[in-house]
């Protein structure tokens, strides 16, 4: 058993390396597959183009979606072992819908206000956008960590997060209605979900911040297998629940938090993934579920970027049309599945 757990494992890991690469051959410009490999270690006399093509936009974006990928993929089991609930993902409490509510009240009112829309400021406004995300999402969530506090149930804080998605929803289309054309466009843009918004110095500290974070949920993994026994059971091994749904919640939250501000609303791969790896090994082992999850993740949001990216388009395929392809079937096979369950029983 532990033999075949860890050869999927690898497998999982290896295709991350296997896709990685392909993002970088792959795209609209045909780069020979030799020549992606003397950019990458130097060597050989390539042309310039083909080399910005490959450091400037093919690198960050596979980086971006590999990080992302992981990150969503682990907040969403996070979300679904705390709430006891298959179909809890990421965006459940509302944390998405405040980092675009934040991004709504800066590029909404940019050209309302300031007279310049936030589209035209290049760098400066993704910036902007950056930091309003994570002030939004990061607002939201420190509101539900409040409200975790004071009630008992998951199912009631589930209905207060789903309640705060929606008035966070409202707000956003009230600003809509009072903006104009170009600044609505830029933000269904936005809306749409990307991996490659990220690039520089941006890049490298999206990268940085998850490096950091996704290792630090995993000390998460021994409360996770005892909030699964229940609450009473665990309350009984020493666990204390509140502090254990405060400290998850705060996990997947943050996650969720920077991966929306910097690629925006990425659905489905964090409510898809953890059913693909519980599917996969056959356990609710979280030892085995978190770093399944983790290369999972990875390797799915390398598979979306790639087919986004595929070659014969002139530039790239929103990515959450593509990742709500692949997660949709998943969630609908888990509806049928409990269902299928229920009438055997």
């Amino acid at each position: 058993m532990r033999r075949s757990v860890a050869l999927l494992m690898v497998l999982i890991a290896a295709s991350i390396f296997v896709f990685f690469f392909l993002n970088l051959v792959l795209g609209s410009v045909s780069i020979p597959f030799s020549s992606v490999w003397n950019i990458l270690w130097g060597s050989g006399d390539e042309a310039v183009i083909w080399q910005n093509i490959v450091w400037k936009s093919r690198v960050p974006q596979a980086l971006t979606a590999l990080v992302a990928g992981a990150g969503l993929s682990i907040s969403g089991l996070l979300m679904q072992t705390v709430f006891r609930n298959p179909l809890a993902g990421p965006s459940v409490l509302g944390i998405s819908s405040g980092a675009s509510m934040g991004v709504a009240f800066v590029i909404l009112l940019s050209g309302s206000l300031g007279g310049v829309a936030l589209s035209r400021l290049g760098v400066a406004g993704e910036i902007a956008l950056s930091v309003a995300a994570i002030a939004g999402a990061l607002s939201i969530m420190a509101l539900i960590v409040y409200v975790s506090q004071k009630v008992k149930g998951n199912v009631t804080l589930l209905i207060i997060g789903v309640m705060i998605g929606y008035v966070a929803n409202a707000v956003i289309g009230v600003l809509k209605y009072f903006s104009v054309e170009e600044d609505i466009r830029a933000y269904v843009i936005w809306g749409l979900g990307s991996f490659s918004r990220v690039s520089g110095d941006q890049m490298m500290l999206f990268v940085c911040l998850m490096v950091v974070l996704i290792p630090l949920s995993f000390f998460l993994i021994k409360t996770l297998n005892l909030m699964l026994l229940g609450d009473g059971y665990a309350r009984n091994l020493g666990l204390n629940i509140k502090r254990a749904r405060m400290l998850v919640i705060t996990a997947a939250g943050v996650l969720v938090a920077i991966v929306t501000a910097y690629c925006g609303p990425i659905v489905f791969l964090g409510l898809a993934v953890p059913h693909l790896c519980r599917a996969i090994f056959h356990t609710s082992d979280h030892r085995i579920l978190m770093p399944a999850c983790l290369f999972a993740g990875a390797s799915l949001a390398l598979i979306c970027n790639l087919i986004a990216r595929m070659p014969g388009f002139e530039g790239a395929l929103p990515v959450n049309s593509v990742t709500a392809l692949v997660g949709a079937p998943v969630v609908a096979s888990v509806l049928f599945r409990k269902r299928k369950n229920e009438l055997n029983e």
